[in-house]
């Protein structure tokens, strides 16, 4: 399901603390923190979310967090990167939704971005 491009910039928007941070959007919620940004900041994201976004079960590129958000708009899933972050909007799951399966859907969506990497919006605060 593609999720709407301009209601997820805002969500990220209000997610990424610090004025100085660029990041990278995907199609499916995933988004990728560049610390030490490069010339290119899209060709940076698609190499690290192509490195570590694919979902292997079992492994550490299977495992996640969930981080449920103060504002009540979601969640943000994490993995075994620091930087690559995953929204679930609140709309996209029953109101009753428990960790596991906020995670899986997360993590299922990070294995779609990682897949397609299709950038829908570059944030650059260099």
């Amino acid at each position: 399901m593609e999720m709407d491009r301009e209601a997820l910039i805002g969500a990220w928007r209000d997610c990424i603390r610090g004025a100085d941070k660029s990041w990278v959007l995907f199609a499916q919620g995933t988004c990728v923190i560049l610390t030490q940004p490069e010339p290119d900041l899209a060709a940076q994201a698609r190499a690290l979310l192509a490195e570590w976004g694919a979902v292997q079960v079992g492994t550490p590129a299977g495992d996640f967090g969930v981080i449920t958000l103060d504002n009540g708009r979601g969640w943000v899933v994490t993995g075994h990167h620091p930087d690559i972050l995953t929204f679930v909007p609140r709309e996209e799951l029953e109101e009753d939704a428990g960790e596991l399966l906020v995670g899986m859907h997360g993590r299922s969506r990070r294995g779609e971005d990682a897949e397609a990497l299709a950038v829908i919006h570059v944030e650059d605060r260099r």
